[in-house]
């Protein structure tokens, strides 16, 4: 009953964690800035830290089923 849950919140945060790094890498591979107003490495290391949490997160969410 509770893995219903587990499911779509660990679906969520897996999906968002791996499409934020990936945006991230794309976006600083092509020289595009990744976040505006802020500079280039505090924007990739902070966008880096929060889709590796946001991964991991996922991660512990399936492994709870």
């Amino acid at each position: 009953m509770e893995s219903g849950p587990a499911i779509f919140a660990g679906a969520a945060f897996t999906l968002f964690g791996a499409a934020l790094l990936l945006w991230t890498t794309v976006r600083t591979l092509h020289g595009e800035p990744v976040a505006y107003g802020v500079g280039p490495r505090t924007a990739v290391a902070v966008t880096s830290l929060f889709g590796a949490v946001f991964l991991v997160l996922g991660v512990w969410c399936f492994g709870r089923l």
